[in-house]
């Protein structure tokens, strides 16, 4: 699947399609992994889902502490961001496998600095920036990804243009 935003807004709802088309997570962790350069969106995407998934509290960029909690209803979202991590095994004393467990929802910015200490992601969302606006391409990682894609095609896109589904 692939989108184009033109505002923070748009981002943030394109965030809330997310967070409303997630799988129930009674038995297992959901991982998303958000890669693409400064400025293209990552964070704004996170803040709309968070809000969609019911957290009031300000949700911002957590590129100092690398990590926040947002507990959202039955599942506690774990927002990390790892731009300011130069060895994957600086991962190693945040104790990350704490939170690699059900009803946990990782949303992970900068991916690739924390390679082979992350769990695996179940969707890949590329961000990139355009003449027109953001673009996002989403690819699935596992099945829970598969079926996520599927319900979040299906839902209404609003002002999100749609680019169609990615090859």
């Amino acid at each position: 699947m692939r989108a184009r935003t033109r505002t923070a807004e748009e981002t943030e709802e394109l965030g809330a399609r997310f967070a409303r088309a997630r799988p129930t997570l009674e038995a297992a962790l959901a991982v998303l992994y958000l890669s693409g350069e400064l400025g293209s969106g990552k964070t704004t995407l996170v803040r709309g889902f968070a809000r969609a998934a019911g957290v009031s509290a300000p949700v911002r960029s957590p590129t100092y502490k690398l990590l926040d909690l947002y507990p959202a209803g039955e599942v506690t979202l774990v927002h990390l961001d790892l731009y300011r991590v130069h060895s994957p095994a600086e991962l190693d004393s945040l104790g990350l496998r704490e939170w690699a467990i059900p009803r946990h929802l990782w949303l992970t910015e900068w991916p690739e600095h924390g390679a082979g200490r992350l769990p695996a992601a179940d969707l890949l969302l590329k961000f990139t920036v355009g003449a027109s606006g953001h673009e996002v391409e989403v690819t699935s990682g596992s099945a829970l990804g598969a079926a996520w894609l599927v319900e979040l095609e299906g839902a209404s896109s609003g002002a999100v243009e749609s680019l169609g589904r990615t090859p």
